[in-house]
């Protein structure tokens, strides 16, 4: 019988996680068996409609699972906004206060003498006044809860509008000498610089005037929630399949080639020899070859990136042994893993089809580099959609590939 995929009833987040987790290993175990009796079917008579459809369906269901336990486990984690022992100084306190009234009433004069003291070059009428420190901290802490990337790369936090990265593209040529051998001159190191500029990023958000004249009503807190969707939404495209141009360079918008041609600059690839899945005998030897094109340095920290689809498809994969190679969390708020290391979901990667990179393995925080520009901004509207006040708020992010050798990908090609 197949589990219930019904949300827990409890109110308090402990036993909501936990009786959500229980749920999803049952489900996992009810997926287990269904995919052994579809594989046993395909070996006696070639296959079998119903048993086929039973393991798509829990599947499906695992995944809604999986889902509500991250939304729990993100809803525990969230801490309060706005409380008294979270602003210890003064200044914090004042531009807290002054923000708070910008947002409710549009007042805007503690905030200007503010930015006037701080020699900000923002005014409200170009782009808006930054939010307060602790409103910034918990915008990003919720981008990175929700966005795949950004969890799993390196964060680095700017001042100014480039992040510039100096690398060597040959090395000082080294080498042995005796205690008394004659040292002959080395040749000097090629160095090489990339940039990663900070692209604007925005949201509107609207309010009523009534939900803002409600003194109940913690602004902060609800700002945050409102742009954390939209912000990682469009973070996450952005981080995979962006193009550079206005946005941050996604991950599979660099060149690749196969491996065996890598160069730096581009992302290497391994072919799965089928084109659009995995070859029919040995289908999870491509995954393992995947894993071991990557160093040693690397692979020690090193995880899976795939959609939700692939993830499906990787999780009825077993090895010469008849264990599943896809193993379910150990915990609330944990990921599953593929052959002992983590994986990341993220729906911007393509699913499997021919020539498809569906799945990419490596170190990604020593791979791809998100940066932000220190400053949230908010512009209050309340002229453009009566009766509704817009708050246009921006957010300076930029991102791509920082180490060429740390990312894998793989091919679903012949």
């Amino acid at each position: 019988m197949e589990p219930s995929m019904t949300a827990p009833e409890s109110k308090s987040a402990g036993p909501e996680v936990s009786a959500a987790f229980e749920e999803f290993m049952s489900a996992f175990e009810a997926f287990k068996d269904a995919n052994d009796q579809r594989l046993g079917a395909l070996e006696r008579r070639g296959g079998d409609v119903v048993a086929d459809d039973k393991v798509a369906r829990i599947s499906a269901a695992l995944d809604t699972q999986k889902a509500l336990i991250d939304e729990l486990v993100l809803k525990a984690r969230r801490p309060a906004l706005g409380g008294g022992d979270l602003v210890s100084d003064l200044a914090a306190r004042e531009h807290k206060a002054a923000f708070d009234s910008y947002v409710r009433t549009g007042e805007a004069a503690g905030l200007k003498r503010l930015e006037a003291k701080a020699l900000s070059a923002g005014v409200g009428a170009d782009g808006g006044y930054t939010v307060p420190s602790e409103t910034e901290r918990e915008i990003g802490k919720r981008l990175a809860a929700l966005s795949p990337i950004r969890a799993i790369a390196d964060v680095r936090v700017i001042s100014a509008g480039t992040y510039k990265k100096p690398f060597m593209t040959s090395g000082p040529a080294v080498g042995w000498v005796a205690e008394t051998g004659a040292r002959t001159q080395t040749a000097s190191p090629v160095l090489d610089e990339i940039a990663f500029p900070a692209m604007e990023l925005y949201a509107m958000p609207a309010a009523t005037q009534t939900l803002l004249d409600d003194s109940a009503v913690n602004i902060d807190e609800w700002l945050a929630i409102e742009v954390e969707a939209a912000f990682a939404a469009q973070e996450g495209t952005a981080f995979v399949t962006g193009d550079g141009v206005g946005k941050p360079k996604g991950l599979l918008a660099y060149d690749t080639v196969a491996e065996s041609a890598w160069a730096w600059g581009k992302l290497g690839f391994l072919a799965t020899g089928a084109a659009g899945d995995f070859p029919a005998a040995s289908p999870s030897d491509p995954l393992v070859d995947l894993v071991y094109a990557v160093k040693a340095g690397y692979r020690q920290n090193g995880s899976f990136l795939m959609s939700r689809r692939t993830q499906g498809a990787v999780r009825k994969l077993k090895d010469e042994n008849g264990q599943y190679l896809w193993a379910p969390p150990t915990g609330p708020g944990a990921p599953p893993s593929l052959m002992g290391f983590p994986v990341h979901e993220a729906e911007e990667m393509p699913g499997i089809g021919a020539n498809s990179l569906s799945i990419a393995f490596g170190d990604f925080r020593r791979g791809y580099l998100v940066v932000d520009r220190a400053g949230v901004r908010v512009l209050r509207d309340p002229y453009s959609a009566k009766p509704y006040v817009l708050f246009y708020t921006t957010k300076r992010v930029g991102g791509g590939v920082q180490d060429f050798d740390a990312i894998k990908l793989l091919k679903f090609a012949a």
